[in-house]
């Protein structure tokens, strides 16, 4: 696994999965669409969080309202995505042999 493991909370991980690894953009209108399940209030915090880690990128720094959101543009920063990847696909950790080679 990677060097810290990645804690997501329930409403990070449908937005993640809404967003999608591939890095592509998605607007924030087509995103509150993919996450009917969450608030406007709430999908706003979930991003700035997402935002303030380093996860997710936005064409622009701020919004505070459902209507900035429909206006912006995000994709998942593609530093982090095979993070994400595993965090959101965990594999059972491979064990490693104790069998030590000797010289």
């Amino acid at each position: 696994m990677s060097e810290r493991e990645l804690n997501l909370d329930g409403a990070e991980i449908s937005v993640i999965k809404a967003i999608g690894l591939s890095g592509t953009e998605v607007s924030g209108e087509d995103l509150m669409s993919r996450c009917p399940e969450l608030v406007g209030a709430e999908l706003i915090d979930t991003l700035k969080g997402l935002m303030m880690l380093g996860y997710v990128v936005s064409d622009t720094g701020s919004f505070h309202d459902e209507e900035d959101l429909k206006r912006i543009i995000l994709r998942v920063n593609s530093g982090y995505s095979k993070d994400l990847r595993e965090a959101l696909n965990p594999q059972p950790s491979k064990a490693r042999s104790k069998r030590v080679r000797r010289e």
